[in-house]
């Protein structure tokens, strides 16, 4: 058997927006960077979604400070020999690795001020821990007493879209953008600064710039950032394809992820290499009756036994006690503080808990969304991944839990000498209240 081929080299002493393999906007004029045969098997390397950002250090400053404006450079896009609009790609995930060389990841919680999360009216401040792989498993010195294998996936991959694919997205996220009555950003337009469109000329680059759709959310029409940790070797994803060649790309390597990716840069973020084996299912959007992608789950999981998690429910009532409707959302922030809440008696911080909530594999999951007015969701922790017993039967012993990296100025998750600043951006100078 030959050996697997190489399409895509990255060089992580570079930075990516000088690299043409990589690219952070969605458009169909990004030039594709190399030809993949149907039936062919390649490897694919990877730099992490900030491209390079963050260091393998014990400060925060580094997610505080994430330029948000050039997340998620993915590698590609490839055409894929005879792919065609109306045809479906056939992806099946091989394998992903961390490079050898570069064997750590990184669970960041970002500043309110700068991205946020899922939680950040309570935990505002920029945190982060550092991730070792050895093998399958990995440990972090800022989570101690935890250890688990990886469930090693991409956060991100889809297609290219065509013209009317992207001038749909535009339109209706900027009709969102254009209601939005709530104090947060709701949705993220086309942006021209730090917009990265491979090996573009410089007229394509300025196409790109100002239509391009960001990367952050996933969409239906094609997949992208949808952070499926199930998504991991043996899986295979039915991609609708929307232009010639199909213009595949692919990024936001993770070593491991919870069901939720709860901190924003809720995963074990890292670089690294995915190996992929494509095919084309000719006018498979009519014949399977696709309209968004479906996959099929791998072999590959961590395994826990019969009743070797622990559940923690929440429902659509929030912090402050108000009742919503049926609110999913609602509901998950509270299974999410309940798990955090019972993770204090046994020492470890708020702050910490969070980060592994985020990137740990725990089970999230719908309950119930019929019984008005509270939709119900759970969370399960896996009791194992700990070297001591967490279960609800032993008594918790605290223990001393060091901490995990904060932002200068930050202690415990706490602003030091002064308060927070009410003025809060999502990168590009996007600001609320």
């Amino acid at each position: 058997m030959p050996a697997i081929r190489t399409v895509c080299k990255v060089d992580l002493e570079k930075p990516a927006s000088e690299q043409p393999y990589l690219h952070n906007r969605w458009h169909p004029n990004i030039p594709s960077v190399g030809a993949i045969k149907d039936g062919e098997t390649v490897k694919i390397e990877c730099v992490d979604w900030t491209g390079g950002q963050i260091g393998n250090n014990d400060s925060a400053d580094d997610v505080r400070n994430v330029d948000l404006t050039k997340i998620h450079y993915l590698s590609g896009p490839f055409d894929v020999e005879g792919a065609m609009p109306g045809d479906v790609l056939l992806v099946e995930i091989m394998d992903v690795q961390p490079f050898q060389d570069h064997p750590w990841g990184f669970t960041g919680i970002f500043d309110r001020r700068n991205g946020g999360g899922f939680l950040d009216e309570i935990y505002p401040s920029a945190a982060k821990a550092i991730w070792d792989f050895e093998g399958v498993y990995c440990t972090s010195r800022h989570i101690p007493h935890v250890k688990f294998a990886g469930l090693i996936h991409p956060g991100i991959l889809g297609c290219a879209p065509s013209p009317e694919v992207l001038a749909t997205w535009n339109k209706r996220e900027g009709e969102l953008i254009q209601a939005n009555k709530l104090d947060r950003i709701v949705a993220l337009p086309p942006l021209t600064t730090n917009a990265h469109a491979g090996s573009a000329d410089e007229a394509t680059k300025a196409k790109v710039a100002e239509e391009g759709a960001r990367t952050v959310p996933g969409r239906p029409e094609h997949g992208g950032n949808c952070d499926i940790k199930n998504l991991s070797r043996g899986s295979k994803v039915y991609l609708p394809i929307h232009v010639p060649g199909a213009k595949f790309s692919v990024g936001d390597l993770h070593f491991s992820q919870g069901d939720g990716e709860i901190s924003f840069c809720g995963a074990i973020e890292m670089a690294g290499v995915i190996t992929i084996n494509f095919k084309v299912i000719k006018n498979g959007m009519t014949d399977l009756g696709l309209k968004s992608p479906i996959y099929i789950p791998g072999p590959v999981e961590p395994q826990f036994g019969p009743g070797r998690h622990i559940y923690f429910e929440g429902f659509s009532v929030d912090s402050h006690g108000k009742q919503h409707y049926m609110d999913v959302t609602t509901a998950y922030r509270q299974t999410s503080l309940r798990c955090i809440e019972y993770l204090r008696r046994f020492g470890y911080s708020d702050y910490q808990s969070y980060l592994l909530l985020s990137c740990a594999p725990v089970q999230g999951h719908i309950a119930g969304i019929v019984d008005i007015p509270n939709a119900c969701t759970t969370m399960g922790l896996p009791i194992d991944i700990f070297d001591f017993d967490i279960s609800p039967s032993t008594p918790a012993k605290k223990q001393d839990m060091g901490s995990c990296a904060f932002e200068t100025g930050v202690a415990d998750g706490k602003v030091e000498n002064g308060g927070e600043n009410s003025e809060h951006s999502f990168g590009g100078g996007l600001t609320y209240k």
